[in-house]
């Protein structure tokens, strides 16, 4: 595939993990170990691609809503991964960042978080966006709130604010909006996440769950994305 024709920015949501347990006869935290070898294997082709910026949906603000078991689960397998694989990461060049409130986490998690980004801070790699305890309105409140704030103390203009100031104060400041968004599973909605920053995004939803969305599955969804005609609100003959 020509370089020229790959997203910058790649938008995630893995879902199907308790499903494809569950057709296995397995507890459902089974779909989520698996997941993580799936999720590690395609941040390793991401990176031989030259994938510039990779954004996955780990955990939402609504995810707390599941079983006890489950969410003790992910959150051990969260501090776990981050332990595990930290040090390939950053010698991989990768930039680590976190998005959503990360402070309902344990102390140690919320320190081997603040780890990774600070470790990670200067490399010049793909940089890898871990969604947890993230929804997008909540987000888009959170900024919101911060501008009024900004706005009282005399800091911005209201009259003057445009969209590019507003984007300052969500968690993705700083950083191209996904060109591609990949849900697995089947289900076609992108579930609160990333709300603002989707405008424009091409959503591929597949019907594979997400421990057998294998590299092979990526570049599919990377070649139906190729085909593509972009024309934010233009016309064929205007791109």
């Amino acid at each position: 595939m020509e370089k020229g024709s790959l997203p910058r920015h790649i938008a995630l949501i893995m879902d199907g993990n308790g499903r494809w347990a569950k057709k296995r006869l397995m507890p459902r935290v089974m779909g989520h170990r698996q997941g993580k070898n799936t999720l590690k294997a395609l941040i390793q082709h991401c990176g031989r691609l030259g994938i510039e910026i990779l954004t996955v949906y780990a955990f939402s603000s609504e995810n707390w809503q599941r079983p006890d078991e489950e969410v003790s689960f992910l959150m051990k397998l969260f501090l776990e991964s981050l332990q595990e694989e930290l040090r390939e990461m950053h010698h991989n060049g990768m930039r680590v960042n976190f998005i959503g409130d990360v402070s309902v986490f344990s102390t140690a998690l919320q320190e081997i978080m603040a780890k990774a980004e600070a470790l990670t801070a200067k490399n010049q790699g793909m940089i890898f966006n871990i969604a947890v305890n993230y929804g997008a309105r909540a987000e888009i409140l959170r900024a919101a709130k911060e501008v009024v704030s900004e706005i009282e103390a005399g800091c911005l203009d209201l009259a003057q604010l445009s969209e590019a100031q507003f984007e300052q104060f969500l968690y993705t400041k700083g950083l191209p909006d996904p060109d591609l968004l990949i849900r697995t599973s089947g289900e076609s909605r992108i579930s609160n996440f990333l709300l603002w920053q989707c405008a424009y995004t091409e959503l591929y939803f597949t019907d594979t769950l997400f421990p057998d969305f294998k590299p092979a599955q990526l570049d599919q969804a990377l070649e139906w994305y190729a085909g593509r005609e972009r024309r934010y609100g233009k016309i064929s003959e205007q791109i």
